[in-house]
């Protein structure tokens, strides 16, 4: 074999233990991360996805990319938390009241009239209390990275005004595939529905169901302000979202890149909240705009007393009890 032609491979050799080194040091292997949204594409938490990926590649020079598939391309959310927990989705943006199937803490984060303010909500989440939660995700297959916001939750139908907890009775309400906001809507007088969020629209046209409950943005950009006239401000609940990772994911990543991870996803919440006041404002202005007729001043203690057997059922449980304290509270 000629000297030059072994020097060749001398230095190719190097140069290839150099590279292996090299990606031994900064964490695993280059690879594309699958997240999962349920939202449209150009809704808070998809761009913040995004942003949250673009954050990623840039720290981690292009190692690690996140591709979002958002619009329920992947499934709806409780098939998606389901995949994401068995490791075939990486990252997932959900909604607390259906992790709260698998993550008893989510639940208490769901409860009905829990907040007393957006404000309140973000003190909670942004302080010991919102990182105890996120740290409490893992027996279940998951880590909690981050909250995004989701704004107040309210009740909207197409029967009538809901003026008082008395207008609700008989009334058939969609919630999400969870128990706890099906004890929410029977202990307020109305009939539960439990309805993927893909199939709302399609209940509302066929009378199916006669309302749902949800924030100003869900209720516009998916057109159920088209089907349902009346939106009454109860803001019953507040549970923002959260975003995930699966445990075999994080695993796959190096110290560092966890690192990395977490403070991308930190920095995504923060984005997704300029962009949901933003949403938010811009939905209600087009509810109103189309004739909807908005409920604002009602009395919500009757509404806040229903609620008696539900903290009732929770408070059998002493951590769930003492953790509701807590949040309350916090000033």
């Amino acid at each position: 074999m000629p000297v030059l032609y072994r020097a060749e491979l001398s230095r190719t050799g190097v140069i290839f233990v150099a590279l292996l080194l090299a990606i031994c040091a900064t964490g695993a292997a280059a690879r594309e991360f699958r997240a999962a949204d349920t939202q449209a594409e150009d809704y808070p938490t998809v761009q913040a996805l995004r942003y949250m990926g673009a954050l990623i590649s840039e720290r981690t020079g292009g190692r690690h990319e996140i591709k979002v598939f958002h619009s329920r391309q992947l499934g709806e959310e409780k098939e998606t938390i389901e995949q994401t927990r068995a490791g075939a989705i990486d990252l997932n943006r959900t909604n607390v009241a259906l992790i709260g199937n698998f993550v008893p803490a989510m639940n208490v984060l769901a409860m009905p009239f829990l907040f007393r303010s957006i404000e309140h909500m973000q003190k909670v989440l942004d302080g010991p209390i919102g990182k105890e939660i996120l740290g409490s995700f893992e027996p279940y297959g998951f880590v909690g990275l981050a909250f995004y916001d989701s704004g107040a939750r309210s009740i909207y139908n197409s029967v009538r005004p809901v003026k008082s907890i008395a207008d609700l009775k008989g009334l058939r309400i969609r919630v999400q595939q969870s128990e706890l906001m099906s004890d929410m809507i029977r202990a307020l007088g109305a009939e539960p529905v439990e309805l993927p969020y893909g199939q709302v629209l399609t209940g509302l046209s066929t009378h199916l169901i006669d309302g749902a409950e949800n924030n100003w943005p869900s209720f516009v950009t998916t057109d159920h302000y088209k089907h349902a006239g009346y939106y009454t401000l109860t803001e019953h609940t507040m549970s923002p979202e959260v975003l995930v990772i699966s445990l075999k994911a994080w695993r796959s990543l190096s110290a560092e890149d966890q690192t990395i991870f977490r403070e991308a996803a930190a920095r995504s919440s923060l984005y997704m909240r300029e962009k949901w006041r933003d949403l938010e404002e811009e939905s209600q202005r087009k509810a109103e705009a189309a004739g909807i007729v908005v409920t604002r001043d009602i009395d919500r203690k009757p509404f806040e007393d229903a609620m008696a057997p539900v903290y009732a059922r929770a408070a059998q449980d002493p951590a769930a009890a003492a953790l509701i304290e807590r949040i309350r509270k916090v000033e």
